[in-house]
């Protein structure tokens, strides 16, 4: 397979500026670009008027101004979530979802082709890590949804990074997306609407924290002894409970900012009062916030959902204690937007390694 054209989204606003210069064009016509590109949301050629056919011609026949093909879209019975499965350049598959809620327009973005983490409940870490997305394949993605919320005269609000992928193991090309979509001559998206879910890479964590960025940090978490969380969370193994936790104490100590724990309720795993009596022992006096939802089951994992029952015990016994707790609503179920649920069919379908 040939190697592509250089993708348009994964050049920053200096970078294209020192590329204008090398052409012979003015300063100015970067950002007529990039403000194209980032606040008009353009994609084809005879959108940009604001620069000459020339240097149109130039840029789209020296880039690609598409990085993603969708192969597939799902929208759930009650319309509320978007599942699409994008193909890349290179035959491999990646989801993004779009969950609209009564004021919030969430978008959950992949990190990652596969991933290399191995959890044993995420339909993701069952298909095995095939590569690193590059920033402006992350870029891509927002940008996509953006395009389809403008033309119904809406926005996105926030931005999940826990879609395929660990975000942390490419920790570079996500951190250059997000200051690509916070520059405030493009899209300006604020830092504080972006979130990064990590299952806990510790030493990534704290060159994080050290960076004080106003980015909201998720932990994958889902145990509280390290026998169970490294049955169901290989990474365990080399970054245990205790660290973990060091780590996120860090964090916060350095940021001031709250960590938000993920904990997937699985029936009869994980979500008995006892656990929760436990995760709030761990807890106690951190700044945090547990965020439970029930499991979103994959065909490779036997575990099922709790009960709503048992997840509203589960919150109970962690406020009981002083930890603030919200049950998830599980969406679109009904479309497997769980990640990586339609790229492991993709991958399967295709037997691509």
């Amino acid at each position: 397979m040939t190697d592509p054209l250089p993708l348009i989204y994964d050049l920053d606003l200096p970078e294209l500026q020192d590329l204008l210069k090398s052409w012979g064009e003015p300063a100015f016509r970067a950002r007529q670009i990039w403000q194209g590109l980032y606040q008009h949301l353009w994609d084809a050629p005879e959108q940009f008027t604001n620069i000459p056919a020339s240097l149109r011609e130039k840029l789209f026949t020296g880039f690609r101004f598409s990085a993603l093909q969708p192969a597939q879209v799902l929208s759930s019975n009650d319309g509320e979530t978007v599942k699409t499965l994008f193909t890349l350049w290179d035959g491999r598959a990646i989801e993004a979802v779009l969950m609209r809620y009564s004021e919030r327009r969430t978008l959950c973005i992949s990190s990652q082709a596969g991933c290399a983490m191995g959890c044993v409940f995420c339909a993701t870490g069952q298909m095995g890590f095939k590569r690193h997305l590059t920033s402006g394949e992350i870029v891509a993605q927002v940008l996509h949804y953006a395009r389809i919320l403008q033309a119904e005269n809406d926005h996105v609000t926030n931005v999940v990074i826990m879609g395929m992928g660990e975000p942390f193991h490419n920790y570079n090309a996500v951190l250059h997306a997000v200051d690509r979509l916070n520059h405030p001559e493009g899209f300006k998206f604020g830092e504080r609407r972006f979130t990064i879910s990590t299952v806990g890479l510790v030493p990534l964590i704290r060159r994080f924290a050290d960076e004080n960025r106003q980015i909201n940090l998720a932990i994958s978490l889902h145990a509280v002894d390290d026998a169970q969380r490294s049955s169901m969370m290989p990474v365990n193994k080399q970054y245990p409970i205790s660290k973990l936790l060091e780590a996120c104490r860090y964090y916060i100590n350095k940021t001031r900012r709250r960590v938000t724990f993920e904990w997937a309720l699985i029936r009869d795993v994980n979500d008995s009062p006892e656990t929760a009596i436990r995760l709030a022992g761990l807890l106690k006096g951190m700044l945090c916030h547990v965020n439970v939802i029930p499991l979103n089951p994959t065909q490779r994992y036997p575990g099922q959902a709790s009960t709503r029952e048992r997840a509203q015990a589960f919150q109970a016994e962690l406020e009981k204690r002083g930890i603030t707790c919200s049950i998830r609503i599980r969406r679109g179920v009904d479309i497997q937007a769980g990640c990586g649920q339609l790229a492991i069919q993709a991958s399967d379908a295709s037997n691509q390694p």
